[in-house]
Protein backbone atom coordinates (compact mmCIF):
# COMPACT_ATOMS: atom_id res chain seq x y z
CA UNK A 1 0.00 0.00 0.00
CA UNK A 2 1.53 3.61 -0.43
CA UNK A 3 2.61 5.41 2.27
CA UNK A 4 0.81 7.83 3.42
CA UNK A 5 1.39 11.90 3.73
CA UNK A 6 1.70 13.42 6.96
CA UNK A 7 -1.67 15.10 6.06
CA UNK A 8 -2.86 11.73 5.73
CA UNK A 9 -1.75 10.25 8.98
CA UNK A 10 -3.11 13.78 10.52
CA UNK A 11 -6.56 13.36 9.53
CA UNK A 12 -6.51 9.48 10.40
CA UNK A 13 -4.95 9.87 14.00
CA UNK A 14 -7.90 12.86 14.55
CA UNK A 15 -10.18 10.07 13.47
CA UNK A 16 -8.68 7.15 15.93
CA UNK A 17 -8.84 9.62 18.49
CA UNK A 18 -12.56 10.54 18.22
CA UNK A 19 -13.48 6.79 17.95
CA UNK A 20 -11.61 5.67 20.71
CA UNK A 21 -12.73 8.51 23.42
CA UNK A 22 -16.44 7.05 22.65
CA UNK A 23 -14.81 3.28 23.37
CA UNK A 24 -13.07 4.10 25.58
CA UNK A 25 -14.10 7.14 27.85
CA UNK A 26 -12.56 6.49 30.83
CA UNK A 27 -9.21 4.77 30.19
CA UNK A 28 -6.91 5.67 32.71
CA UNK A 29 -3.64 4.87 34.65
CA UNK A 30 -4.38 1.55 35.80
CA UNK A 31 -1.04 2.12 38.63
CA UNK A 32 -2.70 3.09 42.13
CA UNK A 33 -1.39 5.83 43.57
CA UNK A 34 -1.89 8.70 45.63
CA UNK A 35 1.08 10.60 45.35
CA UNK A 36 3.85 11.25 42.46
CA UNK A 37 6.67 9.29 44.08
CA UNK A 38 4.47 6.40 44.52
CA UNK A 39 3.43 6.38 40.72
CA UNK A 40 7.46 6.39 39.70
CA UNK A 41 8.05 3.39 42.04
CA UNK A 42 4.95 1.88 40.82
CA UNK A 43 5.80 2.22 36.87
CA UNK A 44 9.51 0.82 37.76
CA UNK A 45 8.20 -2.51 39.13
CA UNK A 46 5.82 -2.19 36.25
CA UNK A 47 8.55 -3.41 33.82
CA UNK A 48 7.33 -7.12 32.66
CA UNK A 49 5.46 -6.78 35.19
CA UNK A 50 1.19 -6.43 35.14
CA UNK A 51 -0.20 -3.66 36.70
CA UNK A 52 -2.53 -5.82 39.09
CA UNK A 53 0.48 -7.75 40.37
CA UNK A 54 2.51 -3.78 41.25
CA UNK A 55 -1.21 -2.89 42.80
CA UNK A 56 -0.49 -5.53 45.10
CA UNK A 57 2.76 -5.47 45.95
CA UNK A 58 3.23 -2.08 46.66
CA UNK A 59 0.76 -1.98 49.43
CA UNK A 60 3.35 -4.30 51.24
CA UNK A 61 6.18 -2.02 50.63
CA UNK A 62 4.32 1.64 51.69
CA UNK A 63 2.56 0.27 54.69
CA UNK A 64 6.57 -0.58 55.49
CA UNK A 65 7.96 2.61 54.06
CA UNK A 66 5.11 4.87 54.08
CA UNK A 67 7.50 8.20 52.62
CA UNK A 68 10.06 8.87 50.43
CA UNK A 69 12.42 9.20 53.10
CA UNK A 70 11.55 6.06 54.47
CA UNK A 71 12.01 4.38 51.70
CA UNK A 72 15.50 6.18 50.88
CA UNK A 73 16.62 5.13 54.16
CA UNK A 74 15.39 1.33 53.62
CA UNK A 75 17.76 -1.44 53.16
CA UNK A 76 17.72 -2.33 49.20
CA UNK A 77 17.72 -6.20 50.50
CA UNK A 78 14.61 -5.40 52.58
CA UNK A 79 12.93 -3.92 49.44
CA UNK A 80 13.90 -6.30 46.91
CA UNK A 81 12.36 -8.79 49.42
CA UNK A 82 9.18 -7.04 48.92
CA UNK A 83 9.34 -6.36 45.32
CA UNK A 84 10.60 -10.02 44.44
CA UNK A 85 6.79 -10.97 43.38
CA UNK A 86 7.33 -8.60 40.59
CA UNK A 87 10.17 -9.60 38.61
CA UNK A 88 13.83 -8.23 38.37
CA UNK A 89 13.72 -7.28 42.21
CA UNK A 90 17.03 -7.02 42.20
CA UNK A 91 17.34 -4.27 39.40
CA UNK A 92 14.37 -2.74 40.67
CA UNK A 93 14.80 -2.12 44.19
CA UNK A 94 18.35 -0.98 43.58
CA UNK A 95 16.99 1.90 41.12
CA UNK A 96 14.09 2.95 43.38
CA UNK A 97 16.25 2.94 46.27
CA UNK A 98 18.59 5.11 44.65
CA UNK A 99 15.75 7.20 43.03
CA UNK A 100 13.93 7.88 46.60
CA UNK A 101 17.57 9.21 47.49
CA UNK A 102 17.75 11.61 44.32
CA UNK A 103 14.07 12.88 45.61
CA UNK A 104 14.79 13.52 48.80
CA UNK A 105 18.70 15.23 48.58
CA UNK A 106 18.63 16.78 45.11
CA UNK A 107 14.35 17.57 44.68
CA UNK A 108 13.38 18.16 48.57
CA UNK A 109 11.15 15.47 48.60
CA UNK A 110 9.54 16.78 45.51
CA UNK A 111 8.94 14.95 41.81
CA UNK A 112 10.12 16.96 39.05
CA UNK A 113 7.67 17.97 36.70
CA UNK A 114 9.73 18.31 33.48
CA UNK A 115 10.26 15.34 31.05
CA UNK A 116 14.36 16.34 31.23
CA UNK A 117 14.79 16.49 35.29
CA UNK A 118 13.04 13.10 35.22
CA UNK A 119 15.00 11.57 33.34
CA UNK A 120 17.95 12.35 35.73
CA UNK A 121 15.96 9.69 38.08
CA UNK A 122 17.34 6.62 38.17
CA UNK A 123 15.74 3.96 36.63
CA UNK A 124 13.25 6.35 34.79
CA UNK A 125 12.83 6.25 31.20
CA UNK A 126 11.08 8.02 28.46
CA UNK A 127 7.93 6.09 29.37
CA UNK A 128 7.98 6.64 33.01
CA UNK A 129 8.81 10.17 32.51
CA UNK A 130 6.05 11.10 30.28
CA UNK A 131 3.53 8.88 32.08
CA UNK A 132 4.95 10.81 35.40
CA UNK A 133 4.36 14.24 33.32
CA UNK A 134 1.11 13.54 31.85
CA UNK A 135 -0.94 11.62 34.75
CA UNK A 136 0.70 13.75 37.33
CA UNK A 137 1.16 17.14 36.37
CA UNK A 138 -1.50 16.86 33.23
CA UNK A 139 1.03 17.90 30.64
CA UNK A 140 1.52 17.07 26.95
CA UNK A 141 2.50 13.75 27.21
CA UNK A 142 2.85 10.68 24.92
CA UNK A 143 3.80 7.00 26.66
CA UNK A 144 5.14 4.80 23.92
CA UNK A 145 4.60 1.69 25.53
CA UNK A 146 4.60 -1.47 23.99
CA UNK A 147 0.67 -1.28 23.09
CA UNK A 148 1.25 2.29 21.63
CA UNK A 149 4.07 1.11 19.31
CA UNK A 150 1.96 -2.17 18.54
CA UNK A 151 -1.28 -0.41 17.49
CA UNK A 152 0.35 2.59 15.95
CA UNK A 153 1.91 0.72 13.36
CA UNK A 154 -0.89 -1.83 12.92
CA UNK A 155 -3.15 1.31 12.54
CA UNK A 156 -0.93 2.93 10.02
CA UNK A 157 0.21 6.17 12.15
CA UNK A 158 3.82 5.34 12.02
CA UNK A 159 5.78 3.25 9.20
CA UNK A 160 7.07 -0.01 10.80
CA UNK A 161 9.56 1.91 13.75
CA UNK A 162 9.65 -0.20 16.71
CA UNK A 163 11.92 2.10 18.64
CA UNK A 164 10.05 3.95 21.71
CA UNK A 165 11.59 6.68 21.47
CA UNK A 166 11.28 6.97 17.26
CA UNK A 167 8.05 6.10 17.29
CA UNK A 168 7.17 9.30 19.93
CA UNK A 169 8.69 11.72 17.96
CA UNK A 170 6.73 10.37 14.80
CA UNK A 171 3.29 10.70 16.81
CA UNK A 172 4.13 13.88 18.37
CA UNK A 173 3.86 15.44 14.78
CA UNK A 174 0.66 13.69 14.23
CA UNK A 175 -1.38 13.79 18.17
CA UNK A 176 -2.73 16.72 19.41
CA UNK A 177 -0.46 17.94 22.46
CA UNK A 178 -3.58 18.04 24.60
CA UNK A 179 -4.73 14.68 23.54
CA UNK A 180 -1.71 12.78 24.22
CA UNK A 181 -2.62 11.17 27.09
CA UNK A 182 -5.40 10.17 27.39
CA UNK A 183 -4.99 8.79 23.70
CA UNK A 184 -1.96 6.34 25.06
CA UNK A 185 -4.11 5.65 27.64
CA UNK A 186 -6.87 4.31 25.29
CA UNK A 187 -4.55 2.21 23.41
CA UNK A 188 -3.80 -0.01 26.26
CA UNK A 189 -7.47 -0.40 27.04
CA UNK A 190 -7.82 -1.69 22.92
CA UNK A 191 -5.01 -3.55 22.70
CA UNK A 192 -5.75 -5.16 25.39
CA UNK A 193 -9.52 -6.22 24.68
CA UNK A 194 -9.51 -5.89 20.78
CA UNK A 195 -5.86 -5.39 19.13
CA UNK A 196 -4.30 -8.26 21.04
CA UNK A 197 -0.97 -9.23 20.74
CA UNK A 198 -0.60 -12.91 22.14
CA UNK A 199 -4.05 -13.73 20.10
CA UNK A 200 -5.09 -12.70 16.64
CA UNK A 201 -6.96 -9.35 16.67
CA UNK A 202 -10.46 -9.07 16.89
CA UNK A 203 -11.01 -6.98 14.13
CA UNK A 204 -14.13 -8.03 13.68
CA UNK A 205 -15.49 -5.85 16.86
CA UNK A 206 -12.86 -3.35 16.56
CA UNK A 207 -14.13 0.61 16.15
CA UNK A 208 -11.18 1.32 14.01
CA UNK A 209 -11.87 -1.76 11.13
CA UNK A 210 -12.82 0.37 8.62
CA UNK A 211 -9.84 2.63 8.78
CA UNK A 212 -7.13 0.56 10.00
CA UNK A 213 -4.29 -0.11 7.88
CA UNK A 214 -3.95 -3.43 8.47
CA UNK A 215 -7.21 -4.13 7.07
CA UNK A 216 -7.48 -2.09 4.44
Amino acid sequence: MRAKSKKQKKALALEIIERLKKAYPDSDCTLDYNEAWKLLVSVRLAAQCTDARVNVVVKGLYEKYPTIEALADADVEDIERIVKPCGLGHSKARDISACMKMLRDDFGGRVPDDLDTLLKLPGVGRKSANLIVGDVFGKPAIVTDTHCIRLTNRMGLVDNIKEPKKVEMALWELIPPEEGNQFCHRLVDHGREICTARTNPYCDRCCLNDICEKRL
